[in-house]
């Protein structure tokens, strides 16, 4: 398969990839763009390997968490939008944008390290030590990560309860 062939399958779900870790479409095309051209040069070496689209989703990892040490700590990425594929049907209520929001904003906050492991496990269903082999850390530190971005969007959200329209709560009788 070569490069141009695989982009053109792959391109659009290495997008909203990027687009979950970043929380912006704009940085997340940026980080794509930058992984692609390493990638170019060394495809005849990635595409000969085992899982080559696991491989860049790595690599789009390292690029969002070293893009992320770039710059300025102070600085918070907000989402313009949201991660809905263009042209779903949305229901005319306000209630569920506002809490979306609400929650991608609290999301957008977490540190970078936290959110990614969040991405990787639920929304690419990424394994802890899948998700350690991707930020290069061990199975436990993936776990510790995942868990502690789960605590802080849960006492975010506690503390912002007033100001959000009702979270459905699970019933433990569900578990």
């Amino acid at each position: 398969m070569t490069f141009e062939e695989f982009l053109a399958a792959r391109l659009p779900a290495l997008l909203r990839f990027a687009t979950a870790l970043s929380g912006d479409p704009h940085r997340a095309e940026d980080v794509v763009q930058e992984v692609l051209v390493r990638a170019e040069r060394r495809w005849r070496r990635i595409i000969r390997m085992q899982a080559p689209e696991a491989y860049l989703k790595r690599m789009i990892t390292n690029e969002y968490l070293s893009w992320r040490r770039r710059r300025s700590s102070a600085e918070v990425p907000m989402a313009d939008g949201t991660l809905t594929a263009a042209g779903e049907a949305q229901a005319d209520s306000t209630e569920p944008h506002a809490d979306r929001d609400a929650l991608w904003s609290l999301i957008t906050a977490l540190p970078p390290r936290r959110r990614a492991a969040l991405v990787l496990r639920f929304y690419e269903e990424l394994s802890y030590a899948e998700i350690g082999d991707v930020l290069g850390c061990s199975e436990a530190t993936a776990r510790s990560h995942v868990s502690l971005a789960l605590a802080a969007l849960r006492g975010d959200l506690a503390g912002r309860s007033r100001g959000l329209a009702s979270v459905p709560k699970r019933d433990p009788r569900e578990a």
